[in-house]
């Protein structure tokens, strides 16, 4: 089982910036794949950013890329999503999301488990 606690969400202006964190716990992180996700008032779960086990390989989400970076350090177990030029279409809970699979997918069923949700607002 892995627990995984987002932190970091908050309210910022739009053209702001702001850095979710993702600690793990229960698994040895560098097994995993990590992404990030976010689902806004009315909408279905949306793809953000997701990072390889290694952190060679990422993929971004078009409406996020040049503005999100996605990191992590295996050290410290920890997976981040640094936030700049945040527009008010960024409004959203973030959700990190493990999988046991090396896939760094945008696909939410192929990631195995969920943090409780970060919440995000900009606004304008």
């Amino acid at each position: 089982q892995v627990q995984l606690v987002e932190s970091g969400g908050g309210l910022v202006q739009a053209g702001g910036s702001l850095r979710l964190s993702c600690a793990a716990s229960g698994r040895t992180f560098s097994s995993l794949d990590m992404g990030w996700f976010r689902q806004a008032p009315g909408k279905e779960r949306e793809f953000v950013t997701a990072i390889s086990r290694s952190g060679y390989s990422t993929r971004y989400a078009d409406s996020v890329k040049g503005r999100f970076t996605i990191s992590r350090d295996n050290a410290k177990n920890t997976v981040y999503l640094q936030m700049n030029s945040l527009k008010p279409e960024d409004t959203a809970v973030y959700y990190c999301a493990a999988a046991l699979r090396s896939l760094t997918s945008n696909d939410p069923s192929r990631y195995d488990y969920w943090g409780q949700g970060a919440l995000v607002t900009v606004s304008s």
